[in-house]
C-alpha cells in the first residue's frame, strides 16, 4: 500500500518562513516570486489528502510577492524617467547658451552694464523699494514711488546708482504688505552640469539653477531707476 508522506505542518514552517528568509531580495523579486511558486506546488502535491492545506494563507502570500514585484517594477521604472529628464534637461539647458532668457533671482551679479528685468505686484503700493548689499554687508536702497498693481520694469546702472562691481543680495518691499521676486533679464554664456541638475551662468544674476528660469527668449524690458 502506497502511503503518503504527512509531513505537512513541517513542510508549511520551512517552506513559506524560510523561504522568505533566505530570498528577502527586493531587487530579485522575480526570482522570489519562482521560488515561492515551486515550493507552493511541491507542497500541494505532497499534502496529506485528510487535512488540506488552506489556500488562503498561500494566497495572501503570493498577493505580498507580486506586491513587492510591482514595487520594484514601479521603482526601476522611476530611476529611468528620472535619468531621461535629466538628460531632457540638460540638454534644453545647453541649447540656451547665447540666447536670453529671464529668471527668479534673490541677487544681482552687477559688472559695468546695466541690468534690466521686472517685478510683479498683486496690489497696488504708495512706495515700493529694492535694498541691495554686498558682500561687506554696506547697503543702498532704491525708491521705485507708488506703483499699480502688475509688472513693473526696473533697470540697474550701476555706473548711475555708484554700484562697484560684485554680488550684491536683494531685498524688496511694499508698504501694502508684499515681497515680490525680481526677475532678471540676461544672457546664457554658459551651462554647467551638477548634481542637483544644471546650472546656467546668467549675465546679472550669476550662477541660476535651471528651475529658476521663467522665461525663455524675452527681450530686455525698458526702464529707468
Amino acid at each position: 500500500m502506497t502511503t503518503v508522506s504527512n509531513n505537512t505542518s513541517a513542510n508549511n514552517s520551512y517552506g513559506i518562513d524560510q523561504v522568505a528568509a533566505n530570498t528577502v531580495n527586493v531587487s530579485d523579486a522575480t526570482q522570489m516570486e519562482n521560488n515561492f511558486i515551486s515550493l507552493m506546488v511541491a507542497q500541494i502535491q505532497n499534502q496529506d489528502p485528510t487535512k488540506p492545506i488552506d489556500s488562503t494563507e498561500f494566497l495572501n502570500q503570493f498577493s505580498a510577492m507580486s506586491q513587492v514585484k510591482s514595487m520594484e517594477n514601479m521603482t526601476s521604472l522611476s530611476k529611468s524617467n528620472l535619468v531621461l529628464m535629466d538628460n531632457l534637461q540638460t540638454l534644453t539647458a545647453a541649447g540656451l547658451v547665447g540666447q536670453e532668457v529671464k529668471v527668479a533671482v534673490d541677487s544681482l551679479q552687477l559688472g559695468t552694464e546695466s541690468v534690466k528685468g521686472q517685478l510683479k505686484l498683486e496690489h497696488a503700493a504708495g512706495a515700493v523699494e529694492i535694498k541691495l548689499t554686498d558682500v561687506n554687508g554696506v547697503s543702498k536702497t532704491i525708491q521705485l514711488g507708488s506703483q499699480a498693481p502688475g509688472l513693473v520694469p526696473v533697470e540697474f546702472n550701476p555706473a548711475a546708482l555708484g554700484l562697484s562691481p560684485g554680488k550684491y543680495t536683494l531685498e524688496i518691499t511694499s508698504d501694502s504688505g508684499e515681497y515680490p521676486t525680481l526677475e532678471v533679464n540676461g544672457l546664457v554664456s554658459n551651462v554647467r552640469v551638477s548634481a542637483d541638475g544644471p546650472v546656467l551662468e546668467v549675465a546679472g544674476a550669476g550662477a541660476v539653477p535651471f528651475y529658476k528660469i521663467t522665461e525663455f527668449g524675452q527681450a530686455p524690458l525698458a526702464g529707468l531707476l
